[in-house]
């Protein structure tokens, strides 16, 4: 059973059978942001030559990207809670190009690391924001699947974010994959200052009072802890995929990219499918995505010499991996009271998973257990996930009895 609905009906619901513009808008805003995450894997060769730094240099225009996503999305949040929630995206959306033209324009690699962090600074906080907004322009019983199409756009920036960097950057140098990238954050500013309604963005509660109240449930926490834990498993999987693909199933460095795609293909469809199945049954949804994620480590780990099976088990991770994503989101926003706080602490979260779980993952090699045992060791941690989950549910389903 889901939790109970604590938010008013949204004010301004799309046409039914049609997605609404102000969806769309955010789908294209997280697309921007999705490859600005991205594209970096396959231009730091590139830029560690061009800027004269070492690699582990430039290993931190990566990492530090994601610590700054951990740190704004609870601290930019927290700061415009009082603010009309549309006014707030268009902000973060602007961030974000001064973000990327930074990086576009940067005589060094000091500008270029200010750049990164800056654009990073938007992204928890805009899908923690967007989420709510993204709610509001739908009927109550579509709030998962409007989720999912805002996410829509970093699933397939995940599709696309490596081999778009690598092209862009192969034919007209690294600076142009940013430049372009400003573009498409242009295009998404002046998409939500267009598309999406003013009442999609108001604050219908007393701010202070949501943020007071939004950490003291139960189930804030339960759901905050499963989400770590799940994207944990994954990710911390993920990390060392490319050695489980070539040192295990044989697989060679050429291949890498379609089985990457492969995987991209799973998230798009897991979130699709995720968004929808939540909005029937939320809690039962997020066991089910769960227990399928674990499932498939542990097959991975115990088929990964198979390459057919590879192929497989790498695109039913990513399917499992992010159906659970749109309906984490508005459990806990939900629990919270609606709180955006809550829902920009859910991104943090799953930061703070994904870093958990690649340096298991890394231990686990380092001890000799080879490169199967990161799949090993995700099991476990969204094995953890879901029996918090379970526990959150049942409570949820006792509290409504």
């Amino acid at each position: 059973m889901n939790l109970a609905e604590r938010r008013p009906r949204p004010s301004v619901p799309g046409t039914p059978g049609r997605l609404p513009a102000g969806l769309v808008a955010l789908a294209l805003g997280g697309f921007g942001i999705g490859l600005t995450e991205f594209v970096i894997a396959g231009l730091l060769p590139q830029m560690s030559d061009d800027l004269d730094v070492s690699v582990a240099a430039a290993g931190w225009l990566i990492s530090g990207y994601a610590l700054s996503v951990a740190v704004g999305a609870i601290l930019l949040t927290a700061v415009t809670t009082r603010f009309n929630r549309k006014t707030v995206l268009v902000g973060l959306v602007a961030l974000f190009v001064l973000g990327n033209l930074l990086s576009a324009c940067a005589p060094n690699y000091a500008v270029l690391l200010a750049g990164r962090i800056v654009a990073a600074l938007c992204h928890g906080s805009f899908f923690g924001i967007g989420s709510l907004v993204a709610r509001r322009l739908v009927a109550p019983e579509r709030a998962s699947r409007a989720v999912a199409v805002m996410f829509a756009g970093l699933t397939i920036a995940n599709v696309l974010g490596v081999p778009f960097g690598a092209l862009v950057g192969e034919r007209w140098g690294w600076r142009a994959t940013f430049w372009a990238i400003t573009a498409i954050g242009v295009l998404a500013l002046a998409a939500l200052a267009v598309w999406v309604p003013a009442a999609a963005g108001t604050v219908t509660r007393a701010p202070g009072a949501s943020v007071a109240h939004a950490f003291r449930s139960s189930q804030v926490w339960l759901t905050l802890a499963a989400t770590a834990l799940g994207y944990g498993g994954m990710f911390g999987a993920f990390t060392y995929i490319a050695y489980t693909f070539t040192r295990v199933s044989d697989f060679s460095g050429t291949d890498l990219a379609w089985l990457l795609i492969v995987y991209g293909v799973g998230l798009v469809a897991g979130n699709i499918a995720g968004g929808r199945a939540a909005d029937l049954d939320r809690d039962r949804t997020l066991m089910a995505a769960l227990a399928g994620l674990a499932i498939t480590l542990g097959l991975f780990g115990l088929l990964a010499h198979s390459q057919i099976a590879s192929v497989a088990l790498v695109f039913s991770l990513g399917f499992f991996g992010f159906a659970s994503v749109p309906g984490m989101i508005t459990r806990v926003t939900d629990a919270a009271g609606g709180a955006p706080l809550a829902a920009s602490a859910n991104v943090s979260a799953s930061n703070v998973g994904n870093a958990l779980g690649a340096w298991l993952g890394g231990l686990a090699i380092s001890a000799g257990l080879g490169y199967t045992a990161p799949l090993y060791v995700g099991a476990a941690i969204v094995l953890a996930a879901l029996a918090i989950m379970i526990i959150a549910a049942r409570a949820a389903r006792s509290h409504a009895l």
